[in-house]
């Protein structure tokens, strides 16, 4: 059976699909606050600690918690739908009690646990609308559009949050801006629960069996790996930056990874592309090993910009590519989680990026840095080459099939939020 035309698989035909558009403002609204909070927390910590090392020790702790249980929170979610809203309120409220704590000079270990126990419950909202979308979506095609289409919005949000954050933060002060982040994340969950009814959660065809976590599919290993590695060379290459030309240069340039992946996105989910899905994330995490190494070439400003424009573009479409292959390695069922699983590989390699770099800036010197960050891209390419294109192959031969829309699929939909 043929699937849609691209006619089908525009953004605008993404966005007439049934649920589509209050999902996807729902859902931008819910994810506005993760973007926003992460330096007023910060900020307000410092405020309450007088210690930067503290209040960043327990935001990186914080932060630490988010991405490892961030897979076990979508499998509750997945499988419990309620949950959602259980760790909205959750969340909100925890935000409230850190910011009156702040604000008042509440004892500092209450505080700082406060902190930390907020991170472990931010409802996985980026994760759920992409199983979302591959429900909604008829076809391969117009489910590569309404990912591009969801990924360059939510680095749009994570992009223009931290600049909002710290405007907020300067105008009134670091707890109030985590007061109305937690008003927040009412009114968006609020909006995405009322969004949610009558949209499934779990599919309405049959239970395949296999209850087992995502990590022991064939195939998904390996493309975490891919994913953990270019993250920590945009951490490894962001410092190496730092240290040649200082910071302005390093936030100037580092829009200009933001601007790429949009851009990268946006083109990506405009047009069908040749080749396997499955040797994507191998040539993208190869594309942006190649941009890594330009400034090796070319020790110049403008060309570390390039490197992070083009490596943006590759990193985004990257995760685009996996976000979509997780319809091809995971059972229905456990998406969610496995999609959180690649968030939680991006963030850990983020960190790991970081410690790397640091160590090597101090041993060596920024030409050693951008060098690396292009050797350990390119190494776990070849290393995962083999297993993302031989062992997910199978999965090929069965593309997506066009889903009902309608009142008929609706009727056939049984969990609700």
């Amino acid at each position: 059976m043929s699937g849609p035309s691209r006619g089908d698989a525009t953004f605008r035909a993404v966005l007439a699909l049934p649920h589509a558009r209050r999902l996807f403002t729902a859902a931008m609204l819910a994810r506005a606050c993760y973007g926003l909070l992460p330096l007023p927390l910060l900020l307000a910590l410092q405020q309450a600690t007088h210690s930067y090392t503290s209040a960043g020790a327990t935001a990186a702790v914080s932060g630490l918690a988010t991405a490892l249980l961030g897979p076990y929170r979508a499998r509750l979610v997945e499988r419990h739908p309620r949950t959602l809203t259980a760790f909205a309120l959750c969340y909100a409220a925890l935000l409230t009690a850190v910011g009156v704590s702040c604000a008042v000079g509440g004892p500092v270990p209450l505080t700082l646990g406060l902190a930390v126990l907020a991170g472990t419950c931010p409802p996985p909202v980026g994760p759920l609308m992409r199983t979302l979308w591959g429900r909604l979506a008829r076809g391969e095609a117009q489910q590569q559009a309404a990912l591009s289409l969801d990924t360059a919005a939510e680095s749009t949000v994570f992009a223009l949050g931290p600049v909002l954050g710290a405007l907020l933060a300067a105008a009134v002060t670091p707890p109030v801006v985590l007061l109305l982040g937690a008003v927040l994340v009412l009114a968006g969950f609020g909006l995405l629960a009322r969004a949610l009814r009558g949209t499934p959660l779990r599919s309405s065809g049959p239970s395949t069996g296999d209850s087992t976590t995502p990590l022991r599919r064939p195939g998904f290993l390996p493309l975490l790996l891919v994913v953990l590695a270019t993250a920590s060379g945009l951490s490894l290459f962001e410092l190496g930056v730092l240290a040649a030309w200082g910071t302005v240069a390093t936030g100037v340039l580092g829009t200009l990874f933001s601007v790429g992946g949009v851009l990268g996105g946006l083109v990506y989910g405009r047009r069908r592309w040749p080749g396997p899905l499955t040797h994507r994330p191998v040539l993208l995490a190869a594309g942006a090993s190649a941009a890594y190494a330009l400034p090796v070439l070319l020790h110049t400003t403008p060309t570390a910009g390039l490197a992070l424009l083009l490596a943006g573009a590759c990193t985004d479409v990257l995760l685009i590519t996996s976000y979509q292959l997780v319809d091809r390695l995971v059972p229905d069922g456990s998406r969610t989680e496995a999609g959180a699983w690649i968030n939680t590989a991006f963030n850990l390699g983020a960190a790991a990026g970081s410690a790397l770099g640091g160590t090597l800036l101090d041993r060596t010197g920024p030409t050693t840095v951008f060098a690396t960050t292009a050797a350990v891209i390119a190494l776990c390419a070849l290393l995962c080459a083999r297993a993302l294109t031989r062992r997910a192959v199978p999965a090929e031969a069965t593309p997506t099939e066009p889903r009902p829309t309608g009142t008929d699929e609706e009727a056939r939909r049984g969990a609700e939020v």
